[in-house]
């Protein structure tokens, strides 16, 4: 797997990574890969992240059912970065965060506050039981 040798890890093993939506563009969220995540999301076609709280791999959707599909892998010019094209499935319109909204950049920055611009689409509560 000599493109795997291609990204700049940092020193934990891990490279930042950014989810979008195929169609809309939307920036659903960011997570982070180790090797093992990006080999099997690149293997299976389907968003593979590392759990930096849990410590291991995390299936997107492995618990709310909310699975993105990977379209297209990037790398940014520094090899430091990566874009996945996705679509985001299990509820329409697609959930990628797990406070139950579309997108985790919901919230935008007003007269010094941050202020929820998206709506919850399902109450996290029904989704992590």
């Amino acid at each position: 797997m000599n493109w795997l040798n291609d990204i700049k890890w940092d020193s934990q093993g891990l490279v930042p990574v950014i989810a979008q939506e195929l169609g809309s563009k939307d920036v659903l969220m960011f997570a982070w890969m180790n090797r093992e995540a990006l080999q099997k999301t690149a293997e299976l076609g389907r968003a593979v992240y590392f759990s930096r709280s849990r410590g291991k791999l995390w299936f997107k959707g492995e618990e709310s059912g909310h699975v993105q599909t990977v379209h297209e892998i990037r790398v940014d010019c520094d090899n430091d970065v990566l874009l996945l094209q996705v679509t985001q499935t299990g509820h329409q319109p697609g959930i990628a965060c797990h406070t139950g909204r579309h997108s985790c950049f919901f919230s935008v920055l007003r007269d010094g506050q941050w202020l929820a611009t998206e709506p919850v689409l399902k109450d996290p509560k029904s989704i992590y039981p």
